[in-house]
């Protein structure tokens, strides 16, 4: 793919489509070695998607992936994904396209309000019995009295 095309949409779900406006490919050389290929051809996709211009998700979901991929967004708004690990260019691009929908699929749905609950009774018993049994043990430290 060129630099500056728009890619094709990304669909999601059956419902929420990422528009190809939204999103942007970078090639760059992967490193590592591989010989006279690898140091001549753009294998590296870096996919990026504007995260804060997308009318297509919800804020709540922006909000989501920006807290569960804080490494990822850059401080225009945009998530980068990045991938070099196939040889070919068309194959890493494909592998961002399916990570980047993998993760905006995982938080499409809010997590479920943690409920606070009480410690059973056999758990307190059993906190207590250890704390007394490590208090013992370290009572019996300490000098030894000798016997007269």
């Amino acid at each position: 793919m060129e630099e500056g095309t728009i890619p094709d949409p990304l669909s999601i779900t059956e419902n929420i489509t990422v528009a190809g406006d939204d999103l942007a490919v970078e090639t760059t050389r992967s490193g590592g070695p591989g010989g006279q290929h690898a140091n001549t051809s753009d294998t590296r996709v870096r996919l990026r998607f504007d995260l804060q211009g997308c009318a297509a998700l919800h804020p709540a979901v922006k909000k989501r992936i920006r807290a569960a991929h804080p490494g990822k967004i850059t401080t225009g708004g945009e998530l980068l994904v990045t991938v070099s690990s196939e040889r070919s260019q068309k194959a890493n691009l494909e592998i961002a396209r399916k990570r980047l929908a993998d993760i905006i699929r995982s938080e499409l749905k809010p997590p479920k309000p943690r409920r606070p609950t009480r410690p059973t009774r056999g758990s307190k018993e059993r906190r207590l019995t250890s704390k007394k049994k490590r208090g013992a043990v370290k009572k019996n430290r300490g000098r030894v009295k000798e016997r007269e």
